[in-house]
């Protein structure tokens, strides 16, 4: 129990000294005057000033508060190396039985695992959150059992108590890591993009100035290289495909070194073409013409080549020869030179003139076979005898002309195999499109039939020539749809998917296996023109192997999730299809550095004069110690008791009851007034 003195003023304190200026003025005008009372008037004013401010005497009864120390063990990932979780649960347990043989005292054991994601070791954030749970007053103490690799030093709290690093590791521990820089997410097809290599030793590691490296892209045959150590190494990379590509970077794992989970480095880069070349060949002038060119100019990625006939070689109109171009069209330089230079060359409703020699379409032909791509928009030309059908095209072209024209109104469909094909799949407001009104007639010769008109006739079929591609659109009314003709359709749309395809993008094979990491989950998918598909063969980084079984979530697509149970590359196979992913970062941040070090936290533990202790060197003591004195010695951590209490009851008790400051109140101004009447 504690007793102390408390005032409790019947009115406000500016008030009771105001009264006090008033009375200290009276007695001072009756000392000026002579008056022999004046002593009894000022002790009469102080009895009632005294009564004013209701001076009462407190006594609690008060209960002591244990004092709360935090031990917070450090069980991330990085602890696993060597002994050092071992080593923390030890010491942690020894820690406690110190502490609980000291009175007063409660222990409170945070434990503290990896961050979500990739975020690393969030201890501080523990701490932080330990101390919002219990009362800032009684903490006496934190000890951090851990290798000092914290990832959010950004969020340490104002501390109470000293804090204390027990620093798992060795002093021997040494590790060899390997670090990419600038990897990008995207990078252009066709030009290299640089990677920054660098190899550094860490702790106590021997002495040595180079290893080798192992480079690998898509989970093919590794290339091995010397690589120094201690220096940036720029390697520059030149993409092999579009899409996802997969760079796998290795070093060996040298003896008795601390972990090989930071040897590999994984880099996925996105490879996508800078610009789209086109060849654009246009025949006899169409109302459609123009929407063509205008289509393809709106894409700022497409650099257009249009050539135009505008006077066929027979018309004879007396205009001379030399005042027909401005220049002469270089057709053997297009045709024969620069044409590998393209990445799709259209032909829109062009016929033989004469202006093209057959063996510059033959050239088209072998442009193809050798990868190239071609799109013909067929006109009534195309049923014609001067189709380009009957040239060395024909070779290529997946529909032969019936020599039918017919000119009637239809909506465009989307096949049944249309529906499961990229390029058609998922095409919105079908039953919407406006409606074009011509068709040639053409019987399908190889190929696949993904848009239907009239009378279920073949409208556009796509079709694989040797190592390119080929499509035919039988009608050259596509522009009413750009036209917004009875509400018109997606041309734009259709028309940068056949591109596309055309240019063998990843994303719109109708036939292809890949997998969308996020974090250490997957989502692989099977697309296929086929109705089925089988179980999907994951190869895990360790060799093992499990079938996953995927389902159709759209015609022609099939999906599945898969989580992987470790960091690094695997490999995806079903059918003839395969792929390669990686999962996660191969060397997560939990193991970007691994060396025990206190240095990260030492200004933490500075600011509260505590300490930082290797446990390989033993358990330190624990003491006692005043606030604000240094709480780590040789062999000793402190402690601060905070003597905390909690009160369980308030008895006040007045020092100046109402009578009594009646009583002398009155006695000292009868007194002062008797003394003053007898000397009158």
């Amino acid at each position: 129990m504690t007793g102390s003195i408390v005032f409790d003023p019947l009115l406000p304190w500016l008030f009771i000294a105001v009264l006090a200026t008033l009375a200290a003025l009276g007695v001072g005008l009756a000392l000026w005057r002579g008056l022999q009372g004046w002593a009894l008037r000022a002790l009469a004013a102080l009895v009632v000033l005294a009564a004013l401010a209701q001076p009462s005497y407190q006594v609690e009864d008060r209960a002591p508060l244990s004092n709360i120390v935090l031990i917070v063990e450090d069980k991330s990932a990085s602890q696993s190396l060597g002994d050092r979780l071992n080593d923390t649960t030890n010491a942690a347990v020894s820690l406690a039985a110190q502490l609980n043989a000291r009175d007063n005292t409660e222990i409170r054991r945070i434990e503290v695992r990896d961050g979500e994601g990739d975020t690393g070791t969030l201890l501080m954030s523990a701490v932080s959150d330990a101390l919002a749970e219990e009362p800032r007053g009684r903490i006496a103490g934190i000890f951090l059992l851990s290798d000092g690799r914290v990832h959010d030093l950004e969020r340490t709290p104002d501390l109470p108590a000293p804090l204390h690093l027990l620093l798992t590791g060795k002093e021997t521990d040494w590790d060899r890591r390997l670090i990419v820089k600038n990897a990008p997410a995207f990078a252009i097809l066709g030009e290299p993009v640089t990677l920054t290599l660098r190899v550094e030793d860490d702790g106590a590691a021997p002495q040595a100035t180079s290893t080798v490296i192992d480079i690998s892209v898509d989970g093919a045959e590794p290339q091995r290289f010397d690589m120094p150590i201690g220096e940036d190494i720029e390697l520059p990379i030149t993409l092999p495909h579009g899409g996802l590509n997969v760079i796998q970077f290795t070093i060996p794992t040298a003896d008795d070194e601390l972990t090989d989970r930071n040897n590999t480095a994984l880099v996925q880069i996105n490879g996508v073409r800078d610009r789209l070349r086109v060849l654009l060949v246009s025949g006899e002038p169409h109302a459609g013409g123009r929407t063509w060119r205008n289509l393809l100019k709106s894409d700022s990625s497409v650099d257009l080549v249009h050539f135009t006939i505008l006077r066929p070689p027979e018309k004879q109109d007396g205009v001379p020869v030399t005042e027909l171009s401005l220049i002469a069209f270089p057709t053997r330089e297009l045709f024969l030179e620069k044409i590998e230079d393209f990445d799709l060359i259209i032909f829109d409703r062009y016929k033989r003139r004469g202006i093209l020699p057959a063996i510059y379409l033959d050239n088209v032909a072998n442009y193809v076979e050798g990868g190239g791509a071609v799109l013909v928009a067929a006109g009534p030309d195309f049923a014609s005898a001067d189709s380009i059908y009957r040239s060395p095209l024909a070779d290529i072209i997946p529909a032969e002309p019936t020599a039918r024209v017919i000119e009637r109104g239809y909506r465009p469909a989307i096949t049944d195999l249309g529906n499961r094909h990229p390029v058609t799949s998922g095409l919105a407001g079908a039953d919407t499109w406006g409606r074009w009104m011509r068709q040639i007639e053409v019987d399908p010769i190889g190929g696949d039939v993904v848009m239907s008109g009239i009378d279920d006739k073949p409208l556009l079929v796509l079709d694989r020539v040797g190592e390119g591609r080929v499509a035919l659109i039988a009608s050259d009314h596509a522009w009413l749809w750009s036209r917004g003709f009875e509400g018109g359709g997606p041309q734009l749309d259709l028309l940068r998917r056949l591109a596309h395809w055309m240019m063998k993008e990843p994303e719109l094979e109708e036939e292809a296996l890949w997998a969308e990491p996020t974090g250490q989950t997957m989502r692989i998918i099977r697309r296929t023109l086929d109705e089925t598909v089988g179980k999907v063969t994951v190869t895990r980084p360790d060799g093992s192997e499990e079938e996953i079984t995927l389902n159709e979530v759209t015609p022609g697509r099939f999906e599945a999730l898969y989580t992987g149970p470790e960091i690094g590359l695997y490999r995806l196979a079903e059918g003839d299809q395969d792929a390669v992913v990686g999962l996660g970062p191969a060397a997560p941040r939990e193991f970007e550095q691994t060396i025990a070090s206190g240095d990260l936290l030492e200004p933490a533990v500075d600011g509260t004069r505590g300490g930082v202790r290797r446990l390989e060197e033993g358990l330190p003591s624990i003491r006692a110690v005043g606030e604000g004195r240094p709480a780590a010695g040789r062999g000793w951590l402190g402690i601060t008791p905070r003597e905390a209490f909690e009160t369980l009851d308030v008895t006040q008790t007045p020092m100046l009851p109402g009578w009594l400051v009646l009583l002398l109140a009155s006695g000292l101004i009868l007194g002062a007034w008797l003394r003053e009447g007898r000397r009158t």
